[in-house]
């Protein structure tokens, strides 16, 4: 064997050898390349799918925050509403031309004769005192007293007292009466 063919041998082994190596490091390059991709795929899902929870759950979050705050404006407006309405009922009670004005007064002192037993002193609004010290002559008329209309009526001894202002009467009513009046107001 020359040196020539045994140059030529080792060339075409190196060649061969070369050739495999390149053959294997295409394969790996490829199995590599096909594991990234796969990989980039499952982070590229697992990201979309945190991402579609998270902008579902602030959706949610967003819609509930509407809501509430909506709720809130609804009982504002309603507390203004009804706030509105106590004040008119004020306004139109504390008319001294009220319709009706005489007769409540003539029903009120009824009752407290009813409720008020011995020497009682009857102390008018101011608004009232008029009409009062005609239609309760059988008190003792005394100061005036803070109000839309009505008296306070209460022993000489000032020991009992029975409050039957219309500010009085009116707040009882609308305690009394608030879950009617809010089905009338807001249905």
């Amino acid at each position: 064997m020359t040196l020539e063919k045994l140059a030529k041998d080792i060339q075409a082994s190196a060649d061969t050898e070369a050739a495999e190596l390149i053959k294997a490091a295409e394969k790996e390059a490829k199995a590599i390349l096909s594991e990234a991709k796969d990989r980039a795929k499952s982070i590229t899902s697992d990201a979309s799918g945190k991402a579609d929870k998270e902008a579902e759950q602030i959706s949610r979050e967003i819609v509930a925050s509407a809501r509430q705050s909506n709720q809130k404006d609804v009982l504002v407006a309603r507390r203004i509403e009804l706030d509105a309405t106590l004040a008119s009922a004020r306004e139109q009670i504390g008319n001294a031309s009220l319709a009706g004005r005489a007769s409540l007064l003539k029903n009120l002192v009824k009752q407290a004769a009813d409720i008020g037993k011995g020497k009682m002193v009857l102390r008018p609004t101011s608004i009232d005192r008029a009409a009062l010290e005609n239609s309760a002559k059988g008190y003792t008329i005394g100061d005036d007293v803070d109000g839309l209309g009505g008296f306070v009526l209460e022993a000489e001894d000032g020991t009992i007292s029975f409050d039957m202002r219309f500010d009085t009467l009116l707040e009882n009513a609308w305690t009394e009466k608030r879950a009617a009046i809010n089905e009338t107001l807001f249905g």
